[in-house]
């Protein structure tokens, strides 16, 4: 059967559809001998190679989560210093689901399935990734207020999302955001005259970075990846038109929170997504003291 060498590529495990593209674009990729063009077709049998490498179609999924040092780079580029690959030395290819600044730590998912990639980056899918974010001054009712409302990104030409968030410490809060923006929660907090001291990315959509020590991986569960699969099943991976403008602030999805069964709700939750489709965000004023707990044991490094 017949393949789109984007799609190849991607099934292989070499990056994702779009960097596929790109990757052609630029003739680092060969079929036969030949260099390939955007919209061949692979047949059985037929040899592709990526940057003069054989590429072989990887018959196991691999889906890792790590705890990224701060420092880390989240490129599979090789000339990138400090890149995430190399950090890694993993034994066979991966490469991340989308990114972590240099200087933010906490969870980063790698694999080498680009269309689960795709799935969960499209910002269009409004799928969520909670962080824990120190700052350098107290936090404010009207400071959390203002983030949770959304935030005009002069630079961006953009305003951001409403979303969630609840003070955790004096100088701490979580955000629950469901795009990705370069630096976007550094940016949210400057906008309010507050710097960014420690970012943590705690969550992926039902995935927790629990305590798993920094610079260590482990294998996502087997429920971790049915649930995963749960929660991107209605997602798009098709490739964004040109010219077609993506909504920049939308209301956040109804599934308040993904790490649990579609079918398990309660009063509270009902609550929390009316209240968000009608456009209000209540900030949460969390004991200081209490400790937070993640789902997740961690599993073998």
């Amino acid at each position: 059967m017949e393949v789109r060498i984007n799609k190849f590529l991607s099934e292989a495990g070499v990056c994702s559809r779009r960097e596929a593209d790109r990757q052609i674009e630029a003739g680092n990729v060969t079929i036969d001998g030949k260099i390939a063009q955007m919209g061949d077709r692979v047949s059985e049998g037929q040899q592709v190679c990526f940057q003069g490498v054989p590429v072989k179609k990887e018959e196991e999924m691999i889906l890792i989560a790590l705890n990224k040092p701060a420092g880390i780079v989240c490129t599979a580029e090789k000339r990138e210093k400090n890149n995430v690959i190399d950090y890694l030395n993993y034994p066979k290819r991966i490469y991340p689901v989308g990114r972590l600044d240099k200087d933010s730590e906490g969870l980063l998912l790698l694999t080498n399935n680009g269309d689960i990639v795709n799935k969960m980056m499209r910002s269009g899918n409004m799928h969520e990734k909670e962080y824990i974010v120190t700052v350098n001054r107290l936090v404010t009712d009207s400071f959390l207020h203002g983030m949770a409302n959304g935030v005009p990104l002069v630079e961006l030409n953009t305003t951001t999302r409403k979303c969630r968030v609840e003070r955790t410490g004096k100088k701490q809060f979580s955000i629950v955001l469901t795009q990705g923006l370069n630096r976007q929660i550094r940016r949210m907090c400057e906008y309010f005259g507050y710097r960014v001291q420690k970012l943590v990315r705690v969550r992926i959509m039902n995935i927790e970075l629990g305590d798993l020590e920094p610079g260590k991986y482990r294998d996502v569960t087997s429920q971790e990846y049915k649930r995963l699969l749960e929660l991107i099943a209605p997602s798009s991976n098709a490739p964004v038109r040109p010219g077609k403008k993506q909504p920049q602030n939308e209301r956040m999805c109804t599934n308040s929170d993904p790490r649990k069964e579609p079918n398990r709700k309660n009063a509270n939750t009902t609550k929390r997504s009316q209240n968000r489709l009608h456009g209000t965000f209540t900030v949460v004023n969390k004991n200081i003291d209490r400790e937070r707990t993640h789902g997740s044991k961690k599993a073998t490094d």
